[in-house]
This record gives C-alpha cells, structure tokens and sequence, in this order.
C-alpha cells in the first residue's frame, strides 16, 4: 500500500508540474527574468503549493503516524546558517541558469527533454561531490573531537 501510495503522489506531482508549466524551462525562465517579458504565472503555482503544504504541515504537526501508519518525522531545523545560505544561493543559480530544478527536471527527462539529462548528470555530480565534502568534513571533525 505504502508503493502504491508513492507511485500516486508522484504522478500527481508530475501531472501537476506538467499541467502548470514547471517541466517547460523556457515558462521557468520567463518567470525569473524579471527585466524582460515577465510570467508571473509560476508565482500563482509555488502560492497554491505552499498553501497546501501548509495545511497538510499544520495536520502533521499533531500526529506520530502517518494515515498510513508510517512513524512521522518532521524537520525541526529552524536557523539559517551559512550551509543554508550557500545551499540555497547555488540553487537559485541553478534554476537560473537552466529553468530546471529537481522535481521538474526529472520529469522532463521522463519526456525525453536533452537538456533535463545534462540538468540531472549535473545535479547527480553535485550530490555526488556534497557527500564525499561532507565524508571528509565528518572525518577532520571527529579528528580534532569537534562536533560536525
């Protein structure tokens, strides 16, 4: 039940990305460029998104399961430190640069679209590098007893 589950939310999303335009990267780019012809629709999309996201975050807040009986773990970060800052800058260049971010990239690989594939190599790279800086920022910080 619980694959089952998965596999609808996730068509959902890509249904939902596609229907709105977040898999087209020139809508996305025309969204971001700000001092050319501006699409605000994208605006509208990431409102309702978050709208959702917020009920669906204020139901959770009370609950230790999920309706589907998974334990609950909701994040509990809520400072913005410099990783976050850096983090969230070369995203933003990211989808900048290329009108692709994660979700929607994947599902324009999923229709064939070339430059989502070099998006996806890129952003598997990216994660790939994260882990062995963060492997080796673990290893020095257990070395000089230092918490990570």
């Amino acid at each position: 039940m619980l694959a089952f589950t998965a596999l609808l939310g996730g068509l959902v999303f890509g249904l939902g990305l596609l229907l709105s335009g977040m898999a087209n990267p020139a809508k996305v780019l025309a969204f971001l460029d700000l001092a050319g012809p501006w699409d605000p629709s994208l605006a509208l999309v990431m409102v309702g998104a978050i709208a959702v996201g917020l009920l669906a975050f204020a139901l959770a807040r009370g609950r230790q399961v999920s309706l589907l009986g998974v334990s609950m773990r909701l994040p509990s970060a809520g400072q913005i430190d410099r990783r976050l800052v850096v983090g969230s800058t070369l995203f933003g260049v990211g989808w900048g640069l290329a009108g692709f971010c994660p979700g929607p990239a994947l599902v324009a690989l999923g229709m064939g679209n070339g430059k989502a594939l070099v998006f996806t190599l890129a952003m598997l790279a990216g994660m790939g590098l994260f882990e062995v800086l963060e492997k080796r920022r673990a290893s020095r910080s257990a070395d000089t007893g230092a918490q990570p």
